[in-house]
């Protein structure tokens, strides 16, 4: 069962619940009621908004805000990986090495970069201001090799030189305007419009521009005069279903006197099919025909017999039973195996039942008769006469 107000969280969580509970339920009620669980994603990001990553008690404030248990919770935060387990930088630098931009150079950048912070892939330098990852693509192929800080797009056709230029910059607190996209900003700012609120920062959308590869379509669409006749762009956007053209349905379902010999034969074998498939399915559906079983039933005579011996895994097996019902054979060879099959037996080792008794000492007999000796093997290097009487 969720829960609403701060009074009602657990100690683990009561921290995190003060700051972040009245942003919490308002995510969760964008969504219908009963769904409240699919707001675990935007709500992973909400608790990175403060604590830079989704540590323990942000995983129990999101299980108890959503009234879902913390496994449901970490089987999500461990499974994407923008959901960070461990304290991350103040800006994370995501240098793509993909196959592209890897033969672009961005194993080269990522290999520099590294080396000149003294980091690995996921660590964060000693300041906490910057944390380095590899990606494995970011969507940018046409940019190649490209960088991001915080997910947007901040250096296209990047160089090792220019990367490390643009972390000392972060580094120092300089400003870093991005090849495109929006004003860069910090990580945990970042995580806040992951959650679904809006950049409140003034301009920030209003720092990147689209790059030229983007606008490629559009600049030779200029240079050739190439336009949409009667183009708007005030024209409102229809939400319904335009009324249909007669003259395309004419075009599709033709009346009998507007069509051509070829597609009244192509007619004649659309009709040929269609009754070899009618043919193939009633033979399908009669090939149990004969059967003793219910109308509609299709299953094969093993599955109907073991349903019969034993039809839930709650009650006992009743073969054996004189009241039990017996499966009726379906044909003859069926019966055939019935009269052949001993029955069943309890399932115990044998010589555990009177009946693993009997078919022990015939077993023994049967050896007895064939080499002068019991089935046990240990008593083959025995002295006659010294074997443990019953």
């Amino acid at each position: 069962m969720s829960v609403t107000t701060t009074d009602d969280f657990s100690p683990a969580a009561a921290p995190l619940a003060e700051k972040l509970l009245a942003p919490a339920l308002e995510i969760i009620a964008r969504y219908p009621l009963g769904r409240s669980r699919s707001a675990l994603l935007p709500l992973l990001h909400l608790v990175q908004t403060e604590e830079g990553h989704v540590s323990p008690r942000g995983v129990a404030f999101c299980a108890e805000v959503l009234g879902i248990n913390k496994a449901q919770v970490g089987a999500v935060a461990t499974f994407y990986t923008m959901y960070k387990r461990r304290p991350t930088g103040e800006y994370l630098v995501s240098v793509c090495t993909n196959t592209l931009c890897n033969v672009m150079g961005g194993q080269e950048i990522y290999d520099e970069l590294t080396e000149h912070l003294g980091v690995g892939h996921d660590e964060t330098t000693a300041d906490g201001r910057i944390t380095v990852e590899h990606a494995e693509c970011l969507a940018a192929c046409d940019y190649a090799p490209v960088v991001t800080v915080n997910y947007d797009f901040t250096l296209d056709e990047a160089t090792p030189e220019g990367t490390i230029g643009m972390v000392e910059k972060l580094r120092n607190g300089e400003p870093v305007t991005p090849s495109r996209g929006a004003r860069i900003c910090s990580l945990k700012q970042m995580q806040f419009q992951l959650a679904g609120f809006a950049d409140e920062r003034d301009g920030a959308v209003a720092d990147g521009v689209a790059g030229a590869p983007t606008l490629r379509g559009v600049t030779l669409a200029e240079q050739h005069g190439i336009a949409v006749a009667d183009f708007n762009l005030d024209t409102p956007i229809t939400k319904t279903k335009s009324p249909k053209d007669d003259s395309a349905k004419a075009v599709k379902d033709p009346s009998p006197a507007t069509q051509t010999t070829e597609q009244t034969h192509e007619s004649k074998i659309a009709s040929v099919a269609r009754k070899a498939v009618s043919a193939v399915k009633g033979a399908v559906t009669n090939r149990h025909a004969g059967q003793d079983v219910k109308t509609g039933d299709v299953k094969d005579p093993e599955t109907r017999t073991a349903e019969l011996r034993q039809p839930t895994m709650g009650e006992p097996d009743r073969t054996g039973d004189a009241d039990a019902k017996q499966p009726v054979p379906g044909n003859a060879a069926e019966a055939a195996g019935v009269a052949q099959n001993a029955t069943a037996g309890d399932g115990k080792p044998a010589g555990d039942t009177q009946r693993g008794e009997s078919i022990v000492s015939e077993t023994n007999a049967e050896h007895e008769r064939g080499t002068g000796r019991g089935v046990n093997p240990g008593q083959q290097s025995a002295k006659p006469g010294t074997e443990e009487k019953k």
